[in-house]
């Protein structure tokens, strides 16, 4: 099941976990469209992989498997290209 991270990696940009704007890799790297456009030109920093609209979890499943709330960002601000 996937983690559902609340928040760009990148930016800090708050993800929801309906936010069509959401971008993953194979990893569950979580980035906003506009960094993955930008700023990393659609490659992971992380482990070099591309990126996928992430999923939206029903909001009925959402109460069973609720979102992460746990954010994940580096404070370095992007790491490939330039920084956000």
């Amino acid at each position: 099941m996937l983690e559902l991270k609340p928040n760009c990696e990148c930016c800090d940009r708050d993800l929801p976990p309906g936010s069509p704007e959401a971008r993953i890799c194979s990893y569950e790297c979580t980035f906003c469209a506009d960094c993955v456009e930008a700023h990393l030109k659609g490659v992971c920093p992380n482990c070099g992989g591309n990126f996928v609209p992430r999923p939206v979890r029903p909001a009925h499943m959402l109460v069973k498997h609720p979102a992460s709330t746990t954010r994940h960002h580096a404070l370095e601000g992007c790491s490939q290209g330039d920084a956000a």
